[in-house]
């Protein structure tokens, strides 16, 4: 029914739904950008929630886009072959 392979699918493409976010079209939009902007008064707080997963996402869209190409590749050839 829902086995390690079909487990190992869903982690790859959310991996690669983070690593394709564009940050000037989609998440500079909602806020989201890793350019910070003045803060005014006092220093914003590095510890919340939101940004966290913006460094989660800016390390992953830095750090995962050469892995993925081949870990996607090996994904395409594996499923071409055994289907």
């Amino acid at each position: 029914m829902f086995g390690l392979g079909k487990l190992l699918y869903v982690i790859l493409l959310l991996i690669n739904s983070i690593a394709v976010l564009s940050e000037d079209r989609f998440l500079a939009r909602i806020g989201w950008s890793t350019v910070q902007q003045d803060p005014g008064f006092g220093n914003p707080d590095s510890t919340s929630i939101k940004n966290r997963l913006i460094n989660l996402i800016s390390a992953v869209r830095t750090l995962m886009r050469i892995p993925l190409i081949g870990i996607n590749t090996i994904v395409i050839v594996y499923e071409l072959i055994l289907g």
